[in-house]
């Protein structure tokens, strides 16, 4: 499973905006964002593509609105609980005989 966090224009020049003009997010800038913002267009048929090629039945690829950063970790993280749930992970088991040693490794620590 794999997910893409999709950012709107217009989101992403506000995002950009306020880390020149918020001094604690200038951290954040990078020139290359901007100049990358030519190529907008062309960076949207690239995913596409990507999207399209990548997504299976097997490792689905989910696009989720990322304007609203609340709503995209939402989104994320009920997919990744349904995968989770899906999983149904268990503790390993132990063998017998590692079982049958456990009783050992207490006293051992016990005595340390």
């Amino acid at each position: 499973m794999k997910l893409f966090l999709h950012l709107s224009k217009e989101e992403q020049k506000e995002r950009l905006m306020d880390r020149i003009l918020r001094e604690d997010k200038h951290w954040k800038f990078a020139k290359s964002d901007i100049t990358e913002r030519q190529f907008w267009d062309d960076y949207q048929r690239a995913y596409e593509d990507m999207f399209n090629k990548t997504s299976t039945a097997y490792a689905p690829l989910y696009i989720l609105p990322a304007d609203k950063k609340w709503f995209s970790r939402y989104l994320a993280s009920e997919i990744i609980l349904k995968y989770l749930k899906d999983l149904d992970p268990k503790y390993p088991i132990l063998s017998k005989d590692e079982e049958k040693e456990l009783d050992k490794w207490k006293k051992i620590l016990e005595e340390s």
